[in-house]
């Protein structure tokens, strides 16, 4: 099986609050990246939400590339969901996302970041540990195809 050509060399990413300009894209990316992705609607919806944040990575000239939904729920910071565009993961987008959630984390002075994670996704599970998140529990068949999700939290410091 041949490899897919890596996308040229952009401008350094950055994360980034994402806009309505940038819907299209983030819509995307969940189509992309899950079974049961959000509409593009209930997206719109997360951006004009108080408690909720959507940040995402931005790499000229490709765009956003990945991002991260969240909401802030009292003292907790609560991961929806995390992507990254196939052609440009391992390189660092989630790892740049999770740390810009931890940071608005300690600077919101919660106590914790949760979030939910499929068994088989051992790519993730990995980074999230690196960042300090610890399995807490197991929700059976949470995802629409009857797979569990891990509950993992991190402590923020």
């Amino acid at each position: 099986m041949a490899s897919e050509a890596l996308p040229p060399p952009c401008v350094a990413p950055r994360v980034r609050p994402v806009t309505l300009e940038d819907l299209d894209q983030v819509a995307a990316l969940e189509l992309e990246s899950f079974s049961n992705p959000f509409a593009r609607d209930a997206l719109a919806s997360e951006l004009q939400r108080s408690w909720a944040r959507v940040l995402g990575v931005d790499a000229p000239p490709h765009g956003i590339v990945a991002f991260v939904d969240l909401w802030l729920v009292a003292d907790e910071v609560h991961v929806i969901n995390v992507a990254t565009a196939a052609r440009h993961r391992r390189r660092g987008h989630a790892r740049a996302l999770l740390q810009a959630v931890l940071d608005m984390a300690r600077v919101r002075r919660c106590a914790s970041v949760l979030l939910e994670v499929r068994p088989s996704n051992r790519a993730a599970i990995a980074l999230y540990e690196r960042f300090g998140f610890a399995v807490i529990a197991t929700r059976p068949r949470y995802y629409d195809d009857g797979e569990d999700a891990l509950v993992m939290t991190a402590k923020v410091r």
